[in-house]
């Protein structure tokens, strides 16, 4: 099961932080099809947010298509965004992984890896466009 989490910092609404975090998991594969998500009592309670921001999350994700709301029951997965690419994935993030790990090494903090790897991500972009 998916366990959600919220930045302050990131400058995005934690609505929005919900669906992109069901919509990475369900991309990477780590939610299937007629996978049940956390109640809104329990996102509720685990991130102390207003049940309506998790109700507006789960509206749109049910709006996408990606999930349905099965009264008295819960919200289920109907639908995933893996594609052709998910078996690279694991090969993927170990040399990920070992990148992270020299990075640490090098004395990197988070907010400096996380901005270099952006920073780099957003222009190997540019370079494909």
């Amino acid at each position: 099961m998916i366990e959600f989490h919220l930045d302050g910092r990131s400058g995005v609404s934690p609505y929005l932080q919900l669906v992109q975090q069901v919509r990475r998991a369900l991309r990477l594969g780590l939610l299937a099809e007629g996978d049940q998500l956390p109640t809104v009592k329990d996102v509720v309670g685990q991130l102390a947010i207003n049940p309506n921001t998790v109700l507006k999350a789960y509206r749109e994700l049910e709006h996408d298509g990606l999930v349905a709301a099965r009264p008295g029951v819960g919200t289920f997965v109907t639908r995933t965004l893996t594609d052709d690419t998910l078996a690279a994935h694991a090969a993927l993030r170990l040399s990920l992984q070992r990148w992270l790990t020299k990075a640490r090494e090098a004395g990197l903090d988070e907010e400096s890896i996380e901005a270099l790897f952006l920073t780099t991500f957003r222009t190997a972009r540019e370079d494909i466009a």
